[in-house]
């Protein structure tokens, strides 16, 4: 394994098990290692819809639950570019499709409904198997969106692939763990590290949520902000007015 991903992960892990004292919610400098929630229960504050309809995204019981209809997605209000991010997602419907779009544009690309970013795949089981695809188009998946550049580490063409099948099924609640620092995402599934990618040709921008077509559910949003890296000014995603 690369020293810098060994190197990432210890560093990820020390920030995990050190730097929880923080309190969650709390806006605060980054430079203090404090968790700070992306989604506070009660309303969509610090989310901006960017492309689908007031209808689409909803809260109540403490999540977000989007329909999937338009196909779209909600973004962040503020860019991110090193960090660790947690955040729990179920779907509702089997084969149901979404994902979290991070380093993102915010934007529709084009002539597209989605975003330029890194996508982190959020599929129920029973995709691949409705789409006609192979065992290999699994959840979990990580991948340049448009015409952003990554290297999977583990290739299906451009996309990276999950190594161990570590989701649940409809109805049940899935956790993911994203680490992103410096261009590199590694992606823990329900307490396991089994994706990455590295040299991301973006490396700071917005989150997105995605809606694509099923009933989905978020709760439990939060991230913790890392010390900023050297970056040049094309790999900062544009401001979005």
């Amino acid at each position: 394994m690369n020293k810098s991903i060994i190197l990432l992960l210890f560093t990820a892990c020390l920030l995990l098990t050190g730097c929880n004292r923080g309190v969650v919610g709390k806006t605060s400098n980054p430079s203090s290692h404090e968790w700070q929630s992306l989604f506070n229960g009660k309303n969509l504050d610090g989310w901006i819809d960017v492309n689908t309809s007031t209808e689409t995204w909803q809260v109540r019981d403490d999540m977000i639950i989007c329909t999937g209809n338009p196909i779209g997605v909600m973004r962040s209000d503020k860019q991110y570019e090193n960090f660790i991010m947690e955040i729990e997602w179920r779907h509702m419907e089997a084969g149901g499709n979404s994902g979290v779009f991070i380093w993102s544009e915010g934007l529709p690309f084009k002539n597209k409904r989605l975003a330029k970013g890194i996508e982190v795949q959020m599929l129920e089981l029973d995709y691949a198997i409705q789409n006609n695809r192979t065992d290999d188009y699994v959840h979990g998946e990580l991948f340049p969106t448009m015409d952003l550049t990554a290297i999977p580490d583990n290739p299906r063409g451009i996309r990276s692939k999950s190594i161990e099948k570590r989701c649940k099924g409809k109805g049940e609640w899935n956790k993911y763990v994203i680490v992103a620092v410096d261009g590199t995402v590694k992606l823990s599934v329900n307490g396991k590290f089994v994706n990455g990618l590295r040299n991301s040709g973006r490396k700071k921008g917005y989150l997105c949520l995605e809606s694509e077509g099923a009933e989905i559910h978020f709760k439990n949003i939060r991230i913790l902000e890392l010390p900023s890296g050297v970056i040049s000014e094309h790999e900062i995603a544009p401001v979005v007015n």
